[in-house]
């Protein structure tokens, strides 16, 4: 039986800036379980998935009877190995809901999930209002431009929009990354064998991918995410938030 959604949550050990990031622990529960617990609030838990290439991930999961998919190990992003996953699974629109970011709102999510299948003809991705608190210029974030009518312009790590008026004030915003794809377009870009394209290999970000090939992006606005962790010191900072 086909599936309206799922969602994918993808995971691997060998990121650059945080080694074995999904099972760094947070309040005694590792980094993955508690993007899974966020969302299972508000969906069935048979509808979320994990795709990993590692042992230890996937023993993880069974642990908290978390459902996971098997995938390669020479992926590009987590996007390609959400498109090879969602090969094993009859549905018409996957949710990427990356597994770094365990402060989503569970309302945001749900809210993206339904947006997303109201637009299920384009790809769509959420944003926020940068904090104050964080620094524009920060690369770890990729901040996004948006139009009018809520399409994505460009998204760069570098601190867009600029002006060459030091004083003045415009609102900046960054990527939440919840994602929603087609599965037809997901499988024309993204999975195995997939090339980078010149601006998403410059800027490290795979949404990008989508824009340079003429694909529209729907954004969605939702609630500040407080923190996704890339590093370290981002793993410090979740530990106090947690508590």
């Amino acid at each position: 039986m086909k599936k309206k959604f799922i969602v994918i949550i993808p995971a691997r050990l060998k990121s650059t800036r945080l080694p074995n990031k999904p099972l760094k622990l947070i309040n005694k529960k590792p980094l993955i379980y508690w993007t899974w617990k966020n969302c299972s609030k508000v969906i069935q838990k048979d509808l979320i998935y994990v795709a990993t290439d590692s042992p230890k991930i996937h023993n993880i999961c069974k642990k908290y009877n978390i459902q996971s998919i098997n995938t390669g190990s020479n992926h590009l992003t987590g996007t390609d190995r959400i498109a090879e996953a969602s090969l094993k699974i009859n549905t018409e629109m996957i949710i990427n809901l990356q597994g770094d970011e365990p402060f989503i709102r569970p309302s945001d999510i749900k809210s993206f999930i339904n947006f997303a299948l109201k637009n299920k003809k384009v790809i769509t991705n959420a944003y926020s209002i940068i904090n104050k608190n964080i620094k524009k210029s920060n690369t770890n974030i990729p901040k996004c431009v948006v139009s009018n009518d809520n399409f994505l312009l460009y998204m760069s790590r570098s601190s867009i929009p600029g002006s060459k008026n030091k004083n003045y004030k415009i609102k900046s915003f960054k990527q939440v990354c919840m994602y929603g794809f087609p599965k037809t377009i997901l499988k024309k870009l993204y999975g195995l064998n997939k090339k980078k394209t010149k601006l998403e290999s410059v800027e490290d970000i795979e949404l990008l991918r989508v824009i340079e090939n003429g694909y529209k992006v729907k954004m969605l606005k939702v609630n500040d995410n407080k923190i996704a962790i890339d590093t370290p010191l981002d793993l410090i900072a979740a530990k106090k938030l947690i508590k």
